[in-house]
């Protein structure tokens, strides 16, 4: 949304107090801007001090899923809710590179935890599969906007994924029929057009 001149300069008059009133009304029901304000204002920690907690907190919730949780429905449930911690973390802290070696990190967590996947049936894992390679494609479209710098510390979580994923049959041949070339985790061969890529295989009816 874009403000007018007008309502800004209106903002501006209001008194000190007044605005104080204004943005604390606004904070309480935004939880995502307050907790923004508050690492950008306060916050002794720093994005990657909060991204090593976090794999900390990813390694700790998965272990305890694969351990305790063998419905694949409630194990599903659970790692949209890590998932979600992590955009939550990405969305306070601005941390782009997080944004993907996390995903990442969690996507290994998994394959690597829970070794009773490979042992189930397709049908109870499929859609759980299906989520972890969405994952992975969204991971792919956003490396190739992030400074080279990190791509070689992204290119050892794609390769230790790539061992992981052909190391699983069920999944590997998941990987191949919706269209990803394996080629691709490996940041050099990601296609310039890589967007249009997953878009057409998404129009043929795929991922999804």
């Amino acid at each position: 949304m874009e403000y007018s001149k007008e309502f800004k300069a209106a903002l501006s008059e209001l008194k000190p107090i007044e605005k104080d009133r204004l943005i604390f009304r606004l904070l309480k029901k935004d939880k995502i801007l307050s907790k923004k304000l508050y690492f950008e204002l306060i916050d002794t920690e720093t994005a990657d001090q909060k991204r090593d907690a976090m794999e900390e907190h990813i390694k700790e919730k998965v272990e305890f899923a694969s351990r305790y949780i063998s419905n694949q429905k409630y194990f599903v449930v659970l790692i949209r809710k890590i998932s979600a911690e992590i955009t939550e973390h990405v969305k306070v802290t601005s941390d782009k590179f997080g944004d993907v070696s996390l995903n990442l990190f969690l996507i290994n967590q998994i394959l690597e935890s829970n070794d009773k996947l490979s042992r189930q049936r397709f049908n109870d894992i499929y859609k759980l599969y299906l989520y972890l390679i969405n994952k992975v494609v969204k991971s792919l479209l956003l490396i190739k906007k992030l400074d080279e710098d990190y791509w070689m510390e992204l290119d050892d979580l794609l390769s230790e994924l790539h061992d992981k994923i052909t190391s699983n049959v069920y999944l590997e041949k998941l990987f191949i029929n919706n269209g990803i070339d394996f080629n691709w985790l490996t940041i050099e061969k990601i296609p310039d057009h890589f967007d249009l890529i997953i878009k057409d295989i998404k129009n043929h009816g795929f991922l999804k």
